[in-house]
């Protein structure tokens, strides 16, 4: 690559504030997570924690060395859709986020006495931020054609999710529960 286009230069200021909007959600899940914890809130499943904040860390390095090293065209068929996929997944996330209030962690915590949240998406769907997640696994690289890290993120993402991260949050529901 001999220098960067101003679209590869725009996509790595989109990038940014995907981690600038990272930051801000960690800042919330740190202060709930505090609030569960003073009311005794047992968190499940610590040891795949890291590997989630890895593989996510992943994503966003992917897009920018990607679209940099492989010098990825800006493709307005397929980037402008991605784009409205990636900014309704941002909303569903918050909305997630307000739905389930102090509840809402990045981690999985179930404070002792506190029912299940049914309201917002919750009202339809069991984990409807991990629908945000998918989305924007794969819309972000899209949005410049970083196809090789929407595919690998995709791919791992879906297994950590499904083997592990929403097993661990509906045993944690069901003990809870009981």
């Amino acid at each position: 690559m001999t220098g960067a286009t101003a679209s590869q230069l725009a996509y790595v200021g989109l990038v940014l504030l995907v981690v600038v909007a990272r930051l801000v959600e960690l800042r919330v899940a740190a202060r709930h997570l505090a609030w569960s914890r003073e009311r005794g809130g047992v968190e499940h499943g610590a040891g795949h924690y890291p590997v989630m904040v890895a593989l996510h860390t992943l994503l966003l390095v992917g897009c920018v060395v990607e679209v940099l090293v492989a010098d990825r065209p800006f493709l307005g068929w397929l980037g402008w859709p991605a784009l409205a996929v990636l900014l309704a997944a941002h909303v569903l996330r918050w909305w997630c986020i307000r739905s389930l209030g102090t509840a809402w962690t990045t981690r999985v915590v179930v404070v002792p006495g506190m029912e299940v949240v049914t309201r917002g998406p919750y009202r339809w769907l069991r984990h409807p931020n991990y629908v945000a997640v998918v989305a924007e696994g794969v819309a972000l690289p899209l949005v410049h054609t970083a196809w090789v890290t929407a595919l690998l993120f995709t791919l791992a993402n879906a297994w950590l999710l499904l083997r592990v991260r929403i097993p661990v949050e509906e045993r944690a529901l069901r003990e809870a529960a009981a």
